[in-house]
């Protein structure tokens, strides 16, 4: 029985042989060609892909960086603009300080001129305290000779005339009147002479002397005698008829307290000088 079957079985395995190797290979079946060609596509296509997207990558990244670069060109730009603007800052900063400085050097300058000015008026006050005492003390000195060759107090003789320095003050017209009411007039200068004593005598105060050009607009004494000027009698620049608003011009001679003319508003407060000659007491 086992025989049987093994032969059986021999035969069956013979027959398949055969029919095996007879069988022709089945056209059209192209599955292993397709395998071979469609995986090295796929792969160029996904490589592709790969390569366009890096591109599209590459041209953005290197827009953002060119961008990027701008900017920074920008910044580099600003800043240094900014550096330069910090240095011309600096540099005005120190010269608000010199200035800061030279500014406070001014007004300790100012300060001191002050206070030298201060004391120059105190001294200036002490010397016409003195000017004042010498005077009165001279006037009780000479008052009993002084009024016997003058015929009254206070008058003091030169020459042909007898002169009087007031001690109050009045306006250029309320001297000239004041005088007049004496049988006198405001003080005329003729020579070196009178020139020398009355100037002696009246420095440093300041006095009216019978000097205008308010009549004519030129310079004539009292009495209408013509003046002849003499700069040298005068303080450097004058007379400069300075003219203001209110008070017009300035046509009235009076002695500086140098003893040099200058021409004044006549309405202004000053001590006077009168002049009477022998005819007259």
């Amino acid at each position: 029985m086992e025989n049987k079957n093994h032969y059986r079985y021999e035969n069956e395995m013979d027959t398949a042989v055969l029919w095996l190797k007879d069988t022709p290979p089945v056209r059209g079946s192209g599955a292993p060609r397709l395998r071979s060609w469609m995986v090295p596509a796929l792969m160029a296509a996904v490589l592709l892909v790969l390569i366009v997207v890096l591109g599209v990558y590459n041209s953005k990244k290197s827009e953002r960086l060119a961008s990027t670069e701008g900017r920074v060109s920008n910044l580099t730009d600003t800043v240094q603009s900014q550096s330069v603007s910090l240095l011309h800052a600096q540099e005005t900063i120190k010269e608000l300080q010199q200035l800061q400085f030279s500014v406070q050097n001014q007004r300790e300058q100012l300060a001191a001129v002050s206070d030298a000015l201060k004391h120059l008026s105190v001294v200036e006050s002490l010397v016409r305290s003195v000017a004042d005492l010498r005077s009165s003390l001279n006037s009780l000195v000479n008052n009993g000779s002084a009024a016997d060759r003058c015929g009254s107090p206070g008058w003091t003789r030169f020459g042909s005339s007898c002169y009087f320095f007031s001690r109050v003050t009045l306006s250029w017209n309320e001297s000239k009147d004041w005088c007049e009411k004496q049988n006198a007039h405001l003080v005329i200068i003729s020579t070196d002479g009178e020139w020398d004593f009355i100037t002696k005598k009246s420095i440093p105060v300041w006095y009216w002397v019978g000097l205008s050009d308010g009549r004519t607009g030129k310079w004539e004494w009292v009495n209408h005698t013509p003046y002849t000027m003499e700069q040298r009698r005068w303080r450097p620049g004058q007379p400069d008829n300075w003219v203001v608003p209110v008070h017009g011009s300035e046509d009235c001679a009076h002695l500086y307290e140098n003893g040099l003319l200058n021409d004044l508003h006549c309405y202004r407060q000053l001590r006077f000088i009168c002049q009477r000659h022998d005819g007259h007491m």
